[in-house]
This record gives C-alpha cells, sequence and structure tokens, in this order.
C-alpha cells in the first residue's frame, strides 16, 4: 500500500475503470469543487490543510457506487481502494464519508467490519460535509439534506449532518 496519492487524472481513470457512471463522476467533481473551497476558506483562517488529499479523497469517495447505489457503497468503496493499492488516507476518507459518519452500532447493524465510519481528520470532514453540500451535481443548502435526512427517519445522520455544519460554520467563521 502507497502513501503517495494518486493523481487528479488518475482518479478520474480509477472512476471511469471501475464503470463509475458518468452522473457519479459529476457528483464527485462537484463534491470536489466544493471540497477546495471549503479547504481554501479554512486555510485562510490558519488551519494546516492537505488539500492534495482533499482533492482526491473527493474525487473517489463515491467510487463505491459504481458497485452499488446503497450506503454499502462506502465499505465497497473503500474494498475497491484497498485494491487499487491506494493510501489508507484516502481508504479512510471513502469508508468514512457517509451521512456525517456512521456510528459502531450503526455499522454493527449493517454488517459492517469492525471500524471507524465517522470523519475524523480536518480532511475527512471537509469531504464529507462537502459531499452533503451536493445533490446530484448541483450545490444545495445543508439544511435541504438535514430535512432529507429528518424525511427519512434517518434523525442520527441528520443531527451528525447538522454538528458538521455547524463544526464547519465555527471554523470558517461565517455560513460555509
Amino acid at each position: 500500500m502507497s502513501e503517495k496519492l494518486p493523481s487528479r487524472e488518475q482518479a478520474l481513470q480509477l472512476l471511469r475503470e471501475n464503470q463509475c457512471p458518468v452522473k457519479v463522476i459529476k457528483h464527485c467533481k462537484a463534491v470536489t469543487k466544493i471540497a477546495l473551497e471549503t479547504a481554501n476558506a479554512l486555510k485562510e483562517k490558519g488551519l494546516k490543510i492537505d488539500f492534495e488529499l482533499v482533492e482526491i479523497g473527493a474525487l473517489l469517495h463515491d467510487i463505491g457506487r459504481s458497485k452499488t447505489h446503497t450506503v454499502q457503497h462506502a465499505v465497497v468503496g473503500a474494498e475497491l481502494a484497498k485494491s487499487a493499492g491506494l493510501p489508507e488516507s484516502v481508504i479512510s476518507m471513502i469508508k468514512r464519508h457517509v451521512g456525517g459518519g456512521i456510528t459502531a452500532r450503526e455499522a454493527e447493524e449493517l454488517g459492517w467490519p469492525k471500524d471507524v465510519y465517522a470523519p475524523i481528520t480536518l480532511e475527512e470532514k471537509i469531504v464529507s460535509y462537502a459531499d452533503k453540500l451536493i445533490e446530484d451535481s448541483k450545490r444545495v443548502p445543508v439544511e435541504i439534506t438535514i430535512q432529507k435526512l429528518s424525511n427519512e427517519l434517518k434523525q442520527d445522520a441528520a443531527e451528525r449532518v447538522r454538528k458538521l455544519h455547524e463544526e464547519m460554520a465555527n471554523l470558517i467563521g461565517d455560513d460555509p
């Protein structure tokens, strides 16, 4: 397993090689744009951000959607990333981006391997957050995502996304 990140073009090629639908690739590019904007805003506040990791992690966060469109895409994507020899930092980002994070109890209920499925690093949080601001490939207010999760009776996930939004807003100092 290498710690060397693929280039942007190599990441996009990996999505294509795994037969990711064009719609998913567009979504990943849109998430990447927001993630990099967020990373830049955080850098301006004096925080140290690995921009390359944010970019590659955001591009590849939904690689698992090449096989499934369920929440399982996080675990499937992490496996695909591992098989491709991607760095652990990218694998972690892929498995930790869904729903503002998945708790150990929820992961167990889903039958996932024991692991951490909630974003920990600032880069993981940036990608997870950016993903919640993109519906298909269009930017939406975070409240829309929170409301959608609430409507689907996913109150815990809605609350985690709200907390992630608060954390980002507090770090940036205004509405991200």
